[in-house]
């Protein structure tokens, strides 16, 4: 069984040129706060606040660098604590979800359909597939260990040049098996 690096994905947002502009300012640029293992990203120093129906989460960071479309994501206590119900997606499938209020320093923007709750998904490079032999969209499970340990099902490969190999989970997964950045689990088998 293959050990693998956990990686805990708080609620954030990623923009477009144009959400940035109306947020920040004409022609902001995004700052470097610190790196991420996937190396085509990066945690910059900017928050949002996100509005929906029954109330505003603060402190939302935004990742850099800008994308080509807009999203923004919660774990489920996040968005239901404002009135919001995500769609469970892989990252930029964004069709048909739910609106939400994005509001910066300088203006708010209102974002026409963007909040998911990110499928757990592993990250890899194409060598690590192949060493795996998985191939991209095949669903995996992944097993926890501990007092809180768990078998989490229906884990999406994700399989990218750029990827460095990484299990991806919200803080709500997180939470209810006891793990955070850095903790390792096991690929365990593979579902057809």
């Amino acid at each position: 069984m293959k050990t693998i690096t956990v990686g805990v994905s708080n609620k954030h947002a990623h923009l477009t040129r144009e959400q940035i502009d109306v947020l920040f300012g004409q022609g902001y640029q995004l700052t470097f706060l610190r790196n991420i293992k996937q190396p085509d990203e990066f945690v910059s120093n900017e928050t949002i606040s996100v509005e929906g129906p029954k109330g505003t989460l603060h402190g939302v960071r935004v990742m850099g660098p800008e994308r080509a479309k807009a999203q923004v994501e919660l774990d489920f206590t996040s968005a239901i604590s404002i009135g919001v119900d995500p769609a469970v997606r892989i990252s930029a499938h964004v069709e048909n979800t739910p609106a939400i209020k994005l509001i910066g320093p300088k203006g708010a923007y209102d974002l026409k359909e963007g909040v998911i709750a990110a499928m757990r998904h592993l990250h890899m490079n194409p060598e690590e597939a192949e060493e795996l032999h998985l191939s991209d969209g095949q669903q995996v499970m992944i097993e926890s260990e501990g007092p809180r340990g768990l078998i989490f099902k229906n884990v999406v490969v994700r399989i990218d040049p750029m990827y460095s190999l990484e299990f991806h989970i919200d803080t709500d997964e997180a939470n209810g098996a006891g793990l955070k950045t850095g903790d390792q689990v096991r690929l365990i088998n593979c579902i057809l």
